[in-house]
């Protein structure tokens, strides 16, 4: 039972959510977990420009995801920051080029989640995550988010991101503030989730 976790991170706060979401889906008996990122668009001055060109040196190792490998997975989950209210375009261009699979059904039947980081509370975590989820609809994948048994979710003692619709950070407006262990804990707990229930779909 594979499990194919997809991101896209500016600054490193995404990437540190996907490691955590594997961690949690290794738990799974059975699960083969493979991370994956979407590949930069942006030029590099650009880069440079807004401070990301070091940060991104941390995940620069780790492989761009194809078409082949998404077509492999039982399940697949989503990491972007948020842009507007919406997914990067980054992540947008990787959906817009499964066209293929779309004509063939490829998709039809895996299992998909979604999680984001926005750089303050009210940043558009929910409406990334439910915008993210129309294309998955197209592609006829099976929707899952963060249950209300992920408990940190209903804290109040603390700034913390996390909804039913998935796990997420607050990265800060200068990216200070990476993901709290609060967030971290609903990112392995989506990861274990979404494997739990592929490994029952590919039963």
């Amino acid at each position: 039972m594979k499990v194919l976790v997809i991101f896209y991170s500016t600054f490193g706060h995404v990437y540190k959510m996907a490691q955590a979401v594997v961690e949690g889906a290794k738990e799974v008996d059975g699960a083969e977990v493979i991370l994956r990122r979407v590949a930069e668009t942006l030029p590099d001055e650009v880069l440079k420009m807004i401070g990301a060109k070091d940060a991104q040196k941390a995940f620069a190792s780790v492989p761009e995801v194809t078409l082949e490998e998404l077509e492999g997975a039982d399940a697949v989950i989503f990491g972007v920051p948020t842009r507007f209210g919406n997914m990067p375009a980054q992540m947008k261009a990787f959906l817009d080029s499964t066209g293929q699979q779309w004509a063939n059904g490829a998709l039809v039947g895996k299992v998909a989640s979604v999680f984001v980081s926005t750089a303050t509370q009210h940043g558009g975590q929910e409406s990334t995550i439910l915008s993210f989820h129309v294309p998955l609809l197209h592609q006829g994948f099976v929707i899952v988010g963060l249950p209300y048994t992920f408990q940190g979710q209903m804290r109040t003692d603390e700034l913390t991101g996390g909804s039913p619709y998935g796990a997420s950070t607050i990265a800060g407006g200068r990216g200070e503030r990476m993901p709290s262990e609060n967030e971290l804990a609903a990112a392995r707990f989506q990861g274990r989730h979404v494997a739990q229930i592929a490994s029952k779909l590919a039963r």
